[in-house]
């Protein structure tokens, strides 16, 4: 099974690991229930009802489904990347400490590394590449 197809912005930012512009994307603002996937693989990554308004531009979450994300050192020796655990597809960072929430945690997403389901609708399958 191929992963959905991407437009080029998509590109930049999931697989050659890009960010968009702050207070750009489609979800920074966006206040709705329901689970944000994967783009790339539907792969559900933050629910709602962690998401909250960091002021920072991109859409930030204190807490991730369980095992959907891993973090890694980025390149440049300060911060920590986000990755969806089942494509690898680029997410953004992570930052800890600087007490947002209760959680002191804040992923730091960008709205084109992923979609979202209204709570209620059907998830859609998770996709997985060809081995």
């Amino acid at each position: 099974m191929a992963y959905n197809e991407l437009t080029p912005m998509e590109e930049y930012v999931i697989l050659q690991k890009g960010t968009e512009r702050p207070f750009s994307g489609e979800y920074n603002d966006f206040k709705v229930l329901g689970t944000f996937i994967c783009r790339q693989c539907n792969q559900p990554l933050y629910k709602s009802t962690d998401k909250f308004d960091s002021g920072c531009g991109w859409p930030s979450f204190d807490d991730e489904i369980s095992v959907a994300v891993e973090r890694h050192p980025d390149p440049d020796g300060r911060r920590t990347e986000i990755i969806c655990s089942n494509c690898k597809g680029h997410l953004g960072h992570v930052f800890l400490g600087e007490q947002f929430t209760e959680k002191d945690t804040r992923h730091c997403v960008n709205s084109v590394s992923i979609r979202f389901i209204r709570e209620g609708d059907q998830l859609p399958e998770i996709l997985h590449t060809e081995e």
